[in-house]
């Protein structure tokens, strides 16, 4: 019997050079989806699979992600007991107390391997799910990194989320080499990936989207491979993966869900137009707007 996953980290680490001005002052992971900021669909993702405890891997200057979970007690004074804000006032108590939420600095600008290592204490001996800073998945039905997590739980093996994505944009991610798994639909063995492939490396074109699942054992792999690197060159963490998929040890996850990519300006746009249609509060309404804008085209 597999541990349950309990544990998520959040990378949230990055400078945002991708949507500059923006992110100058703001860091790019509280930059908002209609009502709230992206980040926050993340942790609710978390919370909704049955995390109880995440770890939040910022920066320097991100000090607003920190307080947007804590409580704001001059704001709740001001909300509580004024019934027209009561829906209001419930929004912003919850943000304090979605989980055990815990925060710590990447020291050095280094990679994504770098920041998760940042957890190794926070994980100890059980498996952590991972879920991206970038990346919002909204599925109201099951929660993208649940369906990781159950995977993780029946197999016992390193677990990424994958998703097909167009050939022509395939370089910009990663590539794996994947094959099926009978009685399966969606988890595939992959044994082998590579990062940012050109166009005789393609594999496939699933690629690592946002979502992964580490074995207890994930931390010493990365920290060995950090340690082998010069100064100047980043570990990749797909490295990692591509050590557990020559050992037999990795499912590719094909997930369920609407991906937005929040650290790209077309991405912040599509998550905010394609939310606010199924806003309860401003989804008629925004509705409307479109159909009468695209008249104009």
């Amino acid at each position: 019997m597999q541990k349950k996953v309990r544990k998520a980290i959040i990378p949230a680490a990055g400078l945002g050079t991708r949507v500059l001005p923006a992110s100058k002052a703001v860091p790019k992971e509280m930059l908002n989806i209609v009502d709230k900021p992206a980040i926050q669909y993340i942790v609710e993702e978390a919370v909704a699979a049955g995390i109880e405890d995440i770890l939040i891997i910022t920066n320097r200057g991100k000090g607003a992600i920190e307080d947007h979970f804590d409580h704001a007690f001059e704001l709740e004074t001001q909300l509580r007991g004024n019934a027209s804000k009561a829906k209001i006032y419930e929004d912003v108590l919850a943000c304090s107390g979605l989980a055990n939420i815990y925060f710590i600095r990447q020291k050095e600008t280094r990679g994504l391997a770098h920041a998760i290592l940042a957890g190794k204490s926070f994980a100890g001996d059980e498996p952590v799910a991972v879920l991206y800073g970038d990346d919002v998945i909204i599925n109201n039905e099951k929660p993208a990194i649940g369906q990781l997590c159950d995977c993780y739980e029946k197999y016992g093996k390193a677990v990424v989320g994958v998703n097909a994505v167009p050939r022509d944009r395939i370089h910009l991610y990663c590539t794996l080499d994947v094959s099926p798994i009978e009685g399966e639909t969606r988890a595939m063995n992959c044994s082998r990936v590579i990062e940012k492939p050109t166009e005789d490396q393609i594999l496939s074109l699933y690629s690592i989207l946002g979502r992964v699942v580490l074995p207890p054992d994930a931390f010493a792999r990365i920290e060995k491979g950090i340690a082998a690197m010069p100064d100047e060159k980043e570990f990749y963490l797909t490295d990692t993966f591509t050590d557990y998929g020559a050992e037999g040890k990795l499912i590719a996850y094909d997930f369920e869900g609407r991906r937005y990519d929040m650290g790209n300006k077309l991405g912040i746009l599509q998550a905010n137009c394609e939310v606010a249609l199924s806003h309860p509060e401003i989804g008629a309404d925004f509705k409307a707007y479109l159909k009468e804008l695209v008249k104009t085209f």
